[in-house]
C-alpha cells in the first residue's frame, strides 16, 4: 500500500490542528484520529449544492452563503449550477485552507476561486449570518450552506455547535430570504438537531446521500431547511 504522507498542518482557532495528508494523488484533511474529508469522497459535498440548487428553482441572482471551502466540492458543484448573475460568499476560518486549495491541491481547485462570482471571506460563517440578520434581511442571502464540521456535534471547534443550536438557527433564518434554503451536511443523523429546525419554524426535510458521486461509500445526511 502507498504511504500516507504528511503535507502540511493549519491551526483552527479554539480547535485542534488539522492535517492534510497525500497518498498517491489522493489528499485527506484530518483532525486526530478523524478523517474529516477525502478527495476520493466528493458526492454529498457535491450534492450538498446541487439539491439546494433543485430546491431554489428558477430564482434569479441567486445569493449564496457557503459556510466552510473544505476542498471545495459544495463550491465548484454550486458554480456548474448557477448562472452568471449568481453572488457566492465563501466563508473560511482557517486561511491555510484555502493555502492548500491554490497549491498542493490546485489541479484539483481548478479556477473555482478566482470566479467572479465568489467571493472568499477570512472569518467564522456565524458572523456572516449575523451581520445579515441584524440588518433586518438587507442584503440577505437565498441559500446558507454549511459543511463546517463533522455534523451538528461541533468536533472540529467547539464554537461550531453555536451555529446549530436554537440562537444559530433563528440567526440564519433572518439571514434567509422568503423560501430560501439553510442546508447542513452532516456525517451522521442528529434527531435532536431535526426537531431543533422544526422548532425553529423551518419546513425541514432530511435526507440520505453516499458519500462517493458514484453512489458508493458511506451514508451521509444533509438537512434542507426552509424558511416560510
Amino acid at each position: 500500500m502507498t504511504p500516507r504522507e504528511l503535507i502540511d498542518v493549519a491551526e483552527v482557532p479554539g480547535g485542534e490542528p488539522l492535517r492534510l495528508f497525500r497518498r498517491g494523488a489522493d489528499y485527506m484533511i484530518v483532525l486526530e484520529r478523524n478523517e474529516l474529508m477525502n478527495s476520493r469522497m466528493s458526492g454529498s459535498e457535491e450534492a450538498l449544492a446541487v439539491m439546494t440548487c433543485e430546491r431554489l428553482g428558477k430564482r434569479k441572482a441567486i445569493r449564496m452563503l457557503i459556510g466552510g471551502y473544505g476542498m471545495g466540492f459544495t463550491l465548484r458543484a454550486a458554480l456548474a449550477e448557477l448562472g452568471p448573475d449568481a453572488r457566492i460568499e465563501v466563508a473560511e476560518l482557517v486561511p491555510r485552507i484555502l493555502d492548500w486549495a491554490r497549491g498542493p491541491m490546485a489541479a484539483m481547485t481548478g479556477e473555482c476561486l478566482d470566479d467572479p462570482r465568489v467571493e472568499i471571506v477570512i472569518e467564522d460563517v456565524a458572523a456572516s449570518i449575523a451581520i445579515v440578520a441584524e440588518r433586518g434581511g438587507l442584503g440577505a442571502y437565498d441559500a446558507i450552506l454549511l459543511d463546517v464540521d463533522n455534523g451538528p456535534d461541533g468536533l472540529v471547534r467547539h464554537e461550531n455547535g453555536q451555529l446549530y443550536s436554537a440562537r444559530g438557527l433563528a440567526a440564519a433564518k433572518a439571514a434567509l430570504t422568503p423560501g430560501g434554503v439553510l442546508a447542513v451536511w452532516s456525517a451522521g443523523g442528529d434527531p435532536a438537531f431535526t426537531r431543533r429546525l422544526e422548532r425553529a419554524g423551518f419546513a425541514v426535510e432530511e435526507v440520505a446521500v453516499k458519500a462517493r458521486s458514484n453512489g458508493k461509500g458511506p451514508r451521509h445526511i444533509i438537512w434542507f431547511a426552509t424558511k416560510g
